[in-house]
């Protein structure tokens, strides 16, 4: 009796990732996003590339390093030796948020080199996680000599007045000062697999809802509402994407699930406006 095995798709793929937290392969889950955009790539050769890179690393590092050895070593091998770095002249290219270019070129966003980057730390043993930092993602490592922070973006490690005026701006913008304002302590937690996931997708979702490419944002859109199945905000998302590509027999399930779950009445009433139309175009 012949045995046949079906090939996932790329989101069933991705869905059986991202869907227990506990053993979340971030690196695996955040190759996976480039599928879309490459059909065609093997997830397993990406994640070998870096067992290449942390094999070349281990092969430096003495036997009695510790861990503030570890760590120079690190930065020295990923941002000179190898030369990764963030992509300057072209940040909002959504290659950038693919890991098997950032691999390829050694230029990315804060996100992407910041998982590469982790990867590598926790192979070598250090305690690195990384930091939902506003604006711009951080990585942190827990030394016995104290913590450091680091910005992927540029190897740069960051002292606490580094942190405070970059934290100036968006505290101003959000009224967190004065007797409002909160300790640095706050800002610097470490962020969970699955909110680093979501930052590499919303990245994305910026920019293909900027351009207005509606296919490219309901697929990184898919992803999300399976990333993060009670963010109804997504599912809004995602239905008014197909209203705009012009599909309301999808788009109409997807905003009436949102307002099933909605909090703010004002844009709930947008929704339900905009529900009755679609609605109007399917009769």
């Amino acid at each position: 009796m012949a045995l046949s095995f079906q090939v996932p798709s790329p989101l069933e793929y991705f869905a059986a990732l991202v869907r227990d937290d506990e053993g979340f392969p971030l690196l695996e889950a955040a190759a996976a996003v480039a599928m879309d955009e490459y059909p065609d790539l093997d997830v397993q050769t990406v994640l070998g590339d870096l067992d290449q890179l942390l094999a070349r690393l281990r092969r430096r590092l003495p036997a009695d390093a510790g861990p503030l050895q570890r760590l120079r070593l690190l930065n020295q091998f990923f941002f000179h030796d190898l030369g990764f770095g963030g992509n300057v002249n072209h940040y909002y290219d959504p290659e950038n948020s693919y890991l098997n270019v950032v691999l390829r070129t050694r230029r990315g966003i804060p996100i992407t080199l910041a998982i590469l980057w982790l990867e590598l730390a926790q192979g070598l043993g250090l305690q690195a996680r990384g930091v939902n930092f506003p604006g711009h993602f951080m990585v942190k490592v827990n030394l016995p000599q104290g913590q450091v922070v680091i910005d992927p973006f540029t190897g740069q490690s960051l002292s606490r007045e580094d942190l405070s005026e970059r934290l100036e701006p968006y505290k101003r913008r959000n009224g967190l000062v004065d007797d409002f304002d909160v300790p640095m302590g706050l800002y610097l937690q470490s962020a969970p697999p699955r909110d680093i996931l979501a930052r590499v997708l919303r990245n994305l979702k910026d920019i293909h809802r900027s351009q207005e490419d509606w296919p490219r944002l309901i697929a990184v859109l898919d992803r999300l509402v399976l990333l993060l199945p009670k963010d109804w905000s997504e599912r809004r998302d995602r239905g008014l994407a197909w209203a705009e590509l012009g599909h309301p027999e999808r788009a109409v399930p997807d905003l009436e699930a949102y307002l099933a779950h909605a909090e703010d009445p004002l844009d709930a009433d947008a929704i339900g406006q905009r529900v009755l139309e679609l609605k109007r175009e399917l009769s």
